[in-house]
């Protein structure tokens, strides 16, 4: 018989009492937090007290062969990690994540919208509070298993293994000519409650893929606490072209008089957020931007102005979890403070790919830590994974003040090197001169790509546009195809292909006119895909590209003066890592914007 001990007492989050898998009997007390991209939840239960997805009567996890026995992960057969990614892969399909999956209606999912990094504050909060968490968030970057996070580190492969064969397992063997195997995303939930149960979380944070009220994630009938972050003009292929009906789909996880967070939206949107509250009896309170000085001295986790209305969410949402749940306590009622265990978890949360910033020294560095401004260097790569108007704009504000940061901070240590090296040898430096000479030093490049279901005639001015404002301007920029493939699932150690043959590049070289009619004003006479053959000894820019004043005039194959398209992300890695190697005196500061994928793909090559 699988058992699991009530020890979730201290944490009521959930509060999953006779949550019967099948044969395990378990009574489990576990307390969920759960988002979509925006919310916020407690699983309290599910309906009919089961997880089920079959159209007979057997249930999901109904047999004894379960994960945990005795507090130990049996020995299942575990084929390499490849093969899984393999299976998984096969559950790909072109069905939209925000459509009701094909499944019996017993079966329900937990639905909330928190945006990721509101996720990720969340569970820090709650993790230095002393609570084991669990954090389902969407998509991964570079490997599937940063979306299953167990105290705010990604499962391990071998957990990963034993539970992605224990859930793969059950659901091949169940399937009909009525069911087949469910796809991707809605797997990969049902994947996570089997390793948050099987855990023993105290709380589980799961963001919800796309929407809310249609996500395969909602549906958790009594969430703890609900949380809606900032809405914009995302995925209205699916969720609706205004923000009314966005809204709308984001407002469906909200459950009958459970108490709900937001932040300020949009007239159109709040109206719609608030109708809904309305209708289900929702006591919902508008959170104010947070205030730094509560930090003490220490600075939020993860970086970018966005974050202030992120983090005040998070705080708001861990405070009334642990309200609700009993374990806000003594402790904290007697001081209006926020805690140190609040201010621990926002300072030390992390998000890669998320206003991350990598100091890339040089390939023959023994520097291992990418993440470290220890590593200094020539080659700064700033990433974001901004795919939306408002997260356009929202990235480029970043990236201004961050590279303004960081000159300032060169100059600073530029002037006392100066300054020490004069003492020293006895005169002054011409300072005016030097500090000129540093200033041209920098180079902001473009590393851009984003899908097709995107709109690039909006995305690219609103970045160029946002940054200029703060004067900042791009001296290049580069289009490049991802390496990820929408149809297979890879892991950090997956083979990287190197052959370009049959590449489509006509959407990179799309990109390239709409930049060029952006900088230039006026639209490019020359189709320069018609003259690009893979084959060619000059698919790749000469280094003199990034350094020589622009011509107009200039332009072969597939480069004009100021943008350029290479077919191969590891190229054009490896390219500006040259460059940088051949010109020690230029520094490079590299925006990574557009697309996920391309922000993951980028970390993968920087990790090798």
């Amino acid at each position: 018989m699988i058992t699991t001990s009530n020890i979730y007492t201290k944490c009521g989050m959930v509060g999953v009492s006779h949550f019967p898998w099948g044969h395990m009997k378990s009574t489990v007390k576990t307390k969920w937090v759960y988002s979509c991209l925006p919310a916020f939840t407690s699983i309290n239960n599910f309906a009919g007290q089961r997880f089920i997805y079959k159209t007979s009567s057997e249930v999901l996890f109904e047999r004894e062969s379960n994960a945990v026995t005795d507090g130990r992960l049996q020995n299942f057969p575990v084929s390499s990690y490849e093969t899984a990614m393999e299976k998984i892969s096969s559950l790909i399909t072109r069905q939209r994540r925000g459509e009701k999956p094909p499944i019996s209606n017993k079966l329900e999912i937990m639905s909330l919208y928190l945006k990721g990094s509101t996720c990720i504050f969340c569970e820090a909060i709650l993790r230095e509070c002393g609570f084991r968490t669990g954090v389902f968030t969407s998509p991964h970057l570079i490997d599937v298993r940063e979306r299953f996070r167990i105290d705010g580190i990604d499962i391990s492969e071998d957990k990963f293994l034993q539970y992605f064969w224990d859930c793969w397992n059950r659901l091949e063997e169940n399937t009909t000519e009525q069911l087949s195997m469910p796809p991707l995303f809605l797997f990969l939930t049902i994947l996570a409650f089997k390793i948050f149960i099987s855990e023993q979380v105290d709380a589980a944070i799961i963001e919800v893929g796309l929407g809310g009220k249609e996500d395969s994630t909602n549906v958790i009938k009594e969430p703890t606490v609900c949380g809606i972050t900032s809405l914009g003009m995302d995925h209205t292929e699916i969720l609706g072209d205004t923000l009314g009906q966005i809204a709308s789909h984001k407002a469906g996880i909200f459950k009958p008089k459970v108490p709900a967070f937001t932040v300020p939206q949009p007239p159109e949107a709040m109206d719609v957020i608030l109708e809904r509250a309305k209708e289900l009896m929702v006591p919902l309170e508008v959170t104010e931007p947070f205030d730094c000085k509560q930090m003490k001295g220490l600075e939020l986790g993860l970086s970018g102005d966005h974050q202030f209305y992120n983090a005040a969410l998070a705080v708001s949402l861990s405070r009334c979890w642990l309200q609700r749940t009993g374990n806000w306590g003594k402790k904290y009622q007697k001081d209006s403070n926020l805690p140190d265990e609040f201010i621990r978890g926002l300072s030390t949360a992390h998000f890669s790919g998320r206003a991350q910033i990598v100091y890339d020294s040089s390939p023959n560095s023994d520097c291992s830590e990418i993440l470290s401004k220890n590593c200094g260097g020539e080659l700064i790569f700033y990433l974001d994974g901004a795919h939306s108007p408002e997260s356009m704009e929202t990235c480029a504000k970043w990236f201004s003040n961050a590279v303004k940061r960081y000159e300032i901070s060169s100059h600073s240590s530029f002037e006392v090197e100066n300054a020490e090296e004069s003492l020293e040898n006895g005169h002054f430096l011409h300072e005016s001169k030097t500090l000129e000479q540093l200033e041209k030093s920098f180079r902001r490049i473009l590393l851009f790509n984003c899908l097709d279901v995107r709109n690039p005639h909006i995305l690219l001015p609103r970045l160029v546009n946002t940054c200029a404002s703060s004067g900042i301007y791009f001296s290049r920029a580069l289009f490049v195809p991802n390496m990820s493939k929408y149809s297979k699932v890879t892991s950090g150690a997956s083979v990287i292909s190197s052959d370009l043959h049959g590449i489509d590049l006509s959407w990179q070289f799309n990109l390239q006119r709409i930049w060029e009619k952006i900088t230039h004003g006026k639209e490019m006479t020359t189709l320069l895909e018609k003259d690009f053959k893979i084959d060619n000894k000059e698919i790749l820019p000469p280094h003199e590209f990034l350094y020589d004043d622009a011509s107009s005039g200039c332009h072969s194959h597939n480069y004009l003066a100021r943008s350029a398209v290479i077919p191969s992300l590891p190229l054009t890695i490896k390219w500006l890592r040259d460059c940088v190697r051949d010109h020690p005196s230029t520094r490079l500061q590299v925006l990574v914007t557009g697309s996920l994928h391309l922000v993951g793909d980028v970390l993968k090559l920087l990790k090798r």
